[in-house]
């Protein structure tokens, strides 16, 4: 016998505080998709939702039910594993942790989205390369996944639809900051890709959307448990957004700043955070004893060139053009370039990395409006990070900027130098720490294969 539910009894329901049913929950969720349920009433939903919370049993209701509004990825065997990370700054990691597990025998499917206000997007960035296909079928994804040992695509509609239609409401009614919808958002997408383990980088800090550590260590709590009652393997790394990661902020920089970290020449934060990434891959797939030997194993695959290798193929097998590893000149590059100095000596105390990522947003490195066009030339390299001594007339960053662009980018440099790069005379105590926080949890069911696998 069909239960039959009413749209304004659940959203009543949820407005007053009441915990919903794992059925009320998923009838809601396909009438959105059917076109039962309108755009004002799963709004309704999301407000109340966003007031009152979810508990752990409805987050995984949640979940489920966005989860299975599309096609679903199964990899049965053990070394299939993904990463997320919830978006920063410079945040291009993806392009050399994946290298890296998959040169250590991870298989990593990814399934990326574009540019998110501030932030940039993998799909952007990896756009910047002439040629590289990210709008490929998921039977062809399955297809490279499972020959080439990774691949990477961009969202389809294919793969969890009904979060595409509840983020588009979330980002217009100011439901975005709730911790059970941002669950639920990032893993229906995650688990349909079908891997067995998720390594999660969670960013805290000014340029994250996570800016204070106790709610990112609650978002991480959240992805953890929801992950472990689907049976998978989790990881998550809480990592500090309180500046660029790395150098580079722009797409085609950030392609460079990738291969140059792959080639054993990148900065050392941005090296540091890639390795301790694919070393959880490496140990949920079972192909290391821990996460340290997890990490040992990313190492010297990096070192030995075998990760650079893989990034090679990668671009190769998805319609890129491979030259650009040895020519950067094949990539988007402006011809002008804008010194930002220091107007003082002192040391570097604080950054407001979501003002330089808006930045870079504004000289069209990323979205204004959905319909901007992306241009893959323009952004900046970063010459100081917090905790490093500079001296008056010493350059902060460059920027990379078009001819018709020169009076923007003199308008932002004042702007960095007034308040988004504070200066002081002393130097902080100590540098913040990179990487926050690391949680390991196996789900019970695939535990017992890990240990057989050592």
């Amino acid at each position: 016998m069909t239960q039959m539910f009413s749209a304004y009894n659940i959203i009543q329901k949820k407005r007053d505080k009441g915990k919903l049913s794992k059925e009320e929950v998923s009838w809601f969720i396909s009438g959105l998709i059917k076109g039962d349920i309108a755009d004002y009433q799963m709004s309704a939903l999301l407000m109340a939702i966003y007031l009152n919370g979810f508990d752990k049993d409805e987050t995984v209701y949640l979940t489920d039910a966005m989860l299975y509004s599309g096609k679903v990825l199964n990899f049965p065997e053990q070394i299939f594993i993904d990463k997320h990370s919830t978006g920063g700054v410079g945040d291009k990691a993806s392009f050399i942790l994946a290298p890296i597990a998959a040169a250590c025998g991870v298989k990593v499917p990814m399934i990326a989205g574009r540019g998110l206000g501030h932030t940039g997007g993998t799909i952007d960035k990896i756009e910047a390369i002439s040629g590289f296909k990210t709008d490929i079928s998921l039977d062809q994804f399955v297809t490279l996944l499972k020959d080439r040992g990774m691949v990477l695509m961009g969202q389809t509609g294919e793969i969890a639809p009904a979060d595409k239609k509840i983020y588009a409401l979330r980002d217009v009614t100011a439901t975005i900051e709730s911790i059970p919808l941002i669950t639920a958002s990032i893993m229906s997408k995650k688990l349909a890709e079908g891997a067995k383990g998720i390594v999660m980088d969670i960013k805290t800090g000014n340029g994250a959307f996570m800016a204070k550590l106790n709610d990112a260590k609650k978002l991480a709590d959240s992805i953890r448990q929801t992950g472990l009652r689907f049976n998978k393997n989790m990881m998550t790394i809480i990592t500090d957004m309180s500046e660029p990661l790395g150098c580079a902020v722009g797409n085609s920089l950030e392609i460079i700043e990738s291969i140059e970290t792959l080639k054993n020449n990148g900065p050392a934060d941005l090296t540091e955070v890639s390795l301790s990434l694919a070393g959880g891959m490496v140990y949920l797939a079972g192909l290391a004893k821990s996460h340290k030997d997890g990490i040992a194993k990313a190492t010297l695959a990096l070192e030995s060139g075998a990760a650079l290798e893989k990034f090679r193929e990668l671009i190769g097998n998805q319609g890129g053009d491979k030259r650009i590893i040895d020519d950067y000149s094949l990539l988007p590059q402006t011809k002008f370039q804008f010194e930002v100095n220091s107007t003082k000596n002192g040391f570097v105390t604080s950054m407001d990395c979501k003002a330089l990522g808006m930045h870079s947003v504004l000289l069209g490195g990323g979205r204004q409006k959905t319909s901007d066009k992306i241009d893959f030339a323009v952004g900046f390299i970063m010459n100081k990070k917090i905790g490093d001594k500079v001296k008056k007339g010493e350059c902060l960053l460059t920027i990379h900027c078009h001819e018709s662009q020169l009076a923007m980018a003199k308008d932002i440099a004042q702007a960095i130098i007034k308040k988004d790069i504070v200066i002081k005379s002393t130097k902080a105590r100590s540098r913040k720490k990179l990487i926050l926080d690391i949680q390991t949890k196996f789900a019970p069911k695939l535990k017992t294969k890990i240990n057989k696998s050592r």
